[in-house]
């Protein structure tokens, strides 16, 4: 069956709450086909996560319903060792039992984590730009450096596809002493690479239809406004950051961040382009009508976060899509239209400029690695 992970918005929510909610879900779990395996609960921000194993989200909502009434906001299917590697278990932790209910097990363990995305240039890329040997050594060292980083600093190394590290983490002092010491371990090694670090952090399930979905969005977001071997933190970070009792890093060159709203700003825009990327008839007419701004304000705000005009930004998001859809069997005019280029003439054009090498030897470069 799929396993699926909740969400609960209740503001005043204690620790014993959430136990005797999950004690009730027990009780008529079978009723329902589920297999309630544990949850998180965070006090400070209101909220509980539950993890269950469900014939579908329907019976999630129905067994809630009937056990305490609390209908979950957001419901997302995971897989239960994505969600060992963010938060650490999937089955329930250490507890003490409650004096007066002493069948009660009670645990504090909110799932808020620090959410570390670090990015280096493409390999097949790199091979072009330094040739294979070296790119394999700095690669190699790249992903070391990356590792014993995570590991001590207590992170959780959660993914690596291609060039890209997601490591979660408890404590935000943690995170940023990690991206710390992988900047200035790489060194020149980070700028060859062009590496990029995203630091964000957030709940695991919002909006978005996969676990921690929306945090990795904006750290992902984040790199993107970075240039090679820099750190750029979500505005949450740098206040976590204070409250942790450390040092403040407005004076700080290694560490980047932006106003929350120019986040917003960011958000909404790599938003539109994801919606829009793929249709070649989409103008910059039609973004600054989706973004509600004028032609002056959405120029201004592309150069001051990503140092590219709209036209610039658009063509570039199409690119690094291509990169992507030409790592399928998709040939190369399919990836054209489907990377929202007019034609495939144009797209050649525009990649072989970007990137200075053909689709066509991209693509084969990528088939025989």
């Amino acid at each position: 069956m799929p396993i699926y992970m909740d969400r609960h918005i209740v503001p005043g929510i204690e620790a014993k709450h959430a136990a005797q909610a999950h004690r009730e879900d027990l009780l008529i779990q079978d009723e329902y086909g589920c297999r309630c395996m544990t949850y998180w609960v965070d006090e400070e921000r209101g909220s509980a996560f539950c993890l269950i194993d469900a014939p579908n989200e329907e019976a999630v909502k129905e067994m809630h319903d009937r056990a305490h009434g609390l209908i979950p906001h957001e419901i997302v299917q995971v897989n239960s060792n994505v969600v060992e590697a963010f938060l650490g278990r999937v089955t329930d932790p250490e507890g003490y039992y409650d004096a007066d209910d002493p069948d009660l097990k009670i645990f504090n363990d909110p799932s808020f984590r620090i959410i570390l995305v670090a990015k280096a240039e493409d390999s097949n890329l790199l091979k072009q730009k330094i040739g294979a040997n070296k790119a394999h050594k700095l690669l190699s060292l790249y992903h070391e450096i990356m590792r014993e980083q995570i590991k001590a600093n207590q992170g959780r190394e959660v993914e690596l596809v291609g060039e890209r590290f997601i490591a979660s983490f408890v404590s935000v002092t943690q995170a940023i002493a990690c991206a710390a010491a992988v900047q200035k371990q790489l060194h020149i090694a980070g700028e060859l690479i062009e590496m990029r670090i995203g630091i964000n952090a957030g709940m695991p399930v919002d909006k978005d239809k996969s676990i921690f979905g929306d945090v990795i969005k904006l750290a992902d977001y984040l790199c993107l406004t970075a240039g090679p071997n820099q750190i750029v933190m979500a505005s949450i970070i740098r206040e976590l950051y204070k409250d942790d009792g450390q040092s403040d890093l407005n004076d700080s060159t290694s560490f980047l961040s932006h106003p929350p709203v120019e986040e917003n700003s960011m958000l909404l825009l790599m938003t539109i382009l994801q919606d829009n990327f793929a249709n070649p008839k989409f103008s910059i007419k039609d973004f600054e009508g989706r973004a509600s701004m004028s032609k002056s304000k959405l120029y201004r705000k592309c150069v001051s976060l990503f140092d590219l005009s709209p036209n610039e930004l658009l063509k570039e998001f199409r690119l690094q899509q291509s990169l992507s859809l030409l790592r399928t069997d998709r040939n190369i005019t399919q990836v054209s239209f489907d990377s929202g280029f007019g034609s495939p003439s144009y797209f050649t054009k525009c990649f072989q400029e970007r990137f200075e090498l053909l689709p066509l030897t991209y693509q084969k470069s990528y088939q025989a690695s």
